[in-house]
This record gives structure tokens, sequence and C-alpha cells, in this order.
């Protein structure tokens, strides 16, 4: 066995001793993470010493994490035209990788990591390649445009550490990804869920289906629904393939990855702290824009120990080995169900204690429609359309008609289903929707992160 492997080998086994890990153990591990991280930060960013008006910190249990504030992207925006994020700790020159937030909720800001952070994130993402036991006999196709958004820059090295081999993809159409999809017989695949099933349903159409090629996993990212039942089954059915669900942001880091029933998501401890914020009266207000005092007061946040927390929850996270850009008690407004193994036999079904988020990231606190007193989210909507085998894009579209809010449907589908899709949707979300079938091709195909809501109102 060579020096490199030996090396891989043996950072798998600490990974599998973490999932098994008492939860007191893993508290402890997280506080003395934690108190490291703060010395740190504290002597060399500016930002958060001011913040924290100290240069100096040690918690004396992780419930006292909650004392400190909250942090939202609004924080870290700074006015200068290069987007250059205000938490950053030292001068650029110390940085090695670019990075920037799509900017779906305002300007798009630019996140920065030094060498040392970024191999953070490479092995942080072995839990995640863990989870769908990805080898260095794996072949993996990125279907990303491998720009200044964070993608999935971090999983191709990661897959690199693991001596995969990795097919690249960016620049290239989807008919030319689907060509190379057959040429180079990847096994494992990398995408956005949106993206998975356009490229599956555009392979069907043009007689080069997928279900049945080299593919024998497909990991999905960048916006919700890999923890979605029907959106997992279309995935699964144009494959054939196991569906892996993964969580991460430039910001945050790579924090989750998908549960064994493919219904959840598990936030990976050893290098995250999650906390969870109840929602707000007015849970409409974007938390990237909100002061964070305005709509929840640190006591009020979740316990971490509780050994279940079923109530609808804001995710909070601090990331515990990010140092040129430090994340603490930072507002993800995704909105989340922790749970936590109630017994060692649900640890044991899991394959691992760190907590669950049932059915992923399933809204997000911004991301709220709120249409006749109704609140929708887009995702909600997203769950039913993908029951519909026939239907291959769509796009909610919102306007006015006099004083009242109108919510129409667009689908481009292979049959008439507008009057059934309406009734399901009048039956499940108790919102009457109007639908319309568009012509196939009017609705513009997106690679990233999907912006399928339209508002005119």
């Amino acid at each position: 066995m060579s020096s490199i492997q030996a090396n891989l080998f043996a950072q798998r086994e600490s990974r599998e001793r973490w999932h098994q890990a008492a939860r007191a153990d893993l508290q402890a591990w997280q506080l003395e993470r934690l108190n490291a991280l703060l010395s740190r930060v504290l002597a060399d960013n500016a930002f958060y010493r001011q913040v924290y008006r100290t240069d100096r910190l040690e918690l004396g249990s992780l419930d006292q994490l909650a004392e400190l504030p909250l942090m939202s992207k609004s924080d870290w925006i700074s006015d200068q035209a290069s987007g250059f994020a205000k938490h950053h700790s030292y001068p650029r020159e110390q940085y090695r990788r670019y990075h920037r937030t799509s900017g779906t909720r305002g300007r798009p800001m630019v996140i920065l990591d030094t060498e040392s952070d970024w191999q953070w994130w490479i092995e942080v993402w072995q839990y995640v390649l863990d989870a769908c036991a990805i080898s260095e006999h794996d072949r993996v196709l990125m279907a990303f445009s491998f720009g200044p958004f964070i993608g999935f820059w971090s999983a191709h090295d990661a897959c690199l550490q693991r001596r995969c081999m990795v097919i690249p993809s960016g620049g290239m159409s989807s008919e030319a990804r689907i060509d190379l999809i057959h040429s180079s017989e990847p096994t494992v695949l990398f995408s956005t869920p949106s993206y998975a099933i356009h490229l599956g349903q555009l392979a069907e159409s043009i007689g080069k289906g997928l279900a049945r090629s080299s593919i024998r996993c497909v990991f999905v990212a960048g916006e919700p629904g890999g923890s979605v039942p029907s959106v997992r089954q279309a995935i699964e059915e144009l494959y054939g393939a196991q569906v892996m669900d993964h969580a991460g942001a430039t910001e945050i880091g790579p924090w989750g990855f998908g549960s064994r029933d493919g219904q959840a998501l598990h936030v990976i401890e050893t290098d995250f702290i999650a906390e969870y914020l109840p929602l707000p009266s007015d849970a409409a207000n974007p938390s990237d824009t909100a002061n964070p005092s305005d709509t929840a007061n640190p006591s009020d946040t979740a316990n971490p120990s509780d050994t279940a927390n079923p109530e609808v929850r804001e995710l909070v996270l601090t990331s515990l080995g990010r140092i040129g850009a430090p994340v603490l008690r930072y507002r993800t407004g995704d909105l989340v169900q922790p749970r936590y193994p109630s017994s060692a036999a649900e640890q044991a079904a899991w394959g691992t204690s760190f907590v669950r988020l049932e059915q992923g990231i399933f809204g997000r606190l911004d991301g709220m429609i709120v249409v006749r007193g109704v609140n929708i989210f887009p995702s909600s909507i997203e769950a039913i359309v993908r029951e519909y085998p026939s239907i291959g894009e769509y796009r909610l579209v919102l306007s006015k008609s006099g004083a009242l809010d109108e919510l129409q449907l667009q689908i481009e589908a292979r049959e008439d289903i507008q009057e059934q899709l309406s009734k399901e949707l009048l039956s499940r979300l108790q919102l009457r929707v109007d639908v319309r079938r568009l012509e196939a091709g009017s609705l513009p195909r997106i690679e990233g992160k999907s912006k399928r809501v339209l508002d005119l109102r």
C-alpha cells in the first residue's frame, strides 16, 4: 500500500469512528474546535473583533454559542465594487481560490479561500463521497460550467484526491454532454436536480436514453430536490441509478450529505455546528436583508442536544475549519426539520450519529410565495410537478388581477394534463393554480440554480 493510499485509508477510518460516536463525544469535539477557531479568528480577523468587541473569547459549553450575534449575508456584503466580502481575515494576496455567490437574492458576493481552507473543503467532501461509496475505480462526470460560482469545484478536487477519474464538461451543450456520457462511460454524474432531469429527458427524446448507461449514481446539489421523493424517482427512472443528495454553499462549505433512505440530509457535525431558529411570525421576511435580532432571539435557538425536534426551523451553521472567511452563527435561510437518533438501533439504521434533516431543505425563509394568504414554497410545487413524467421544464408566474394575486404554472408537457394537474395542486396546496401548457422549448433551460419564479406583481 502506497503512502497516499495509507493516508486515505486512515482518514476513512477516522470518519467511520465519528459516525459511531456518542453525542457527548461529538459535542466535546465541536467545543474544542470552536474555541480553537475563535482564538485564531479574533487574532487575525478585524471584522469579528469589531462584532464581538473583544480579541479573546473562550466558551465553556456549546450552550454559550447562542449568546454570540447571529450573522446573515447582509452583514458580509461590502460596498466595494469588487464584491469582496467584509469578513475575510487576511489580505487578498494570501488567498488562492476565488468564488462568488449566485446573486439570486442580491448582488454577487466574492468569497476567497486560503490554501489550507480549500484543503478543509476537500477533506470534508470525503464524508459526502463516502455516502455514495465513490472509490478510485469510479469515473466522475461534472455537468456544470466551471464558472466563478462554487458549483462542483470542491467536489472536483475531492474526487481527484480520492484518485477518481474526473471528466469535465464545462462549456458543452446538453447534446454534447449526452454523447460524452456514452463515449466516456462515467459511473457517477454530478449535476443539479433540475438539470439532471432535463438531460435525461433530452437523451430519451433524441434516442440516446441514459437508463442503461454506465452511470450508477447521480449526485445532485445546488437546489432542493434530491431528498424529495418524486424528484428522486424521476431521476432514478431516467438514469436507472441511485440518487445522492448534497448540501453546501459558497459562504459556508460542504455541510451535508444524503441519508441512506434518500429522504433526508445529514449535517457533517465534525466540521459544522447546527442550530435551529424558530420561524418568525412574519416568515416571508428575507433572512438576508432582515436584522436577525428583529426576527429571532438567540435564546430561542433549539437545543442541539435534543433527541428529537420535529418543528420546522431555520438552519444556522458555524463552520469549524474555515479561517480565511470565518462562518460563525450564519443564518442560512434554509427551512429544515431536524431530528437526532433516539436509540442505538436508529443510529445504526441511519449509519451515523449526525443530525438528520427530514426531507432535506424543503424551502427557504425568503423563498416563500404568498398568494391570497396561502404560503407556498416553489419546492412544494416542484414535488408535485415531478410526479408527471410527461412534464419537461416549467415556470411559475405571479401576477395581479385587480387586487387579487394570480399564480400560473407554465409547463412543457407531451400531453394535455393541465386540468388534472390543476386539480392536484388545489387538493394538496389548497390553492387554485392556472396551469398552461406551452410548446416544447418555450421555456429557458438553466444549468445552475433554477430561477423558475417570475413575479410580475
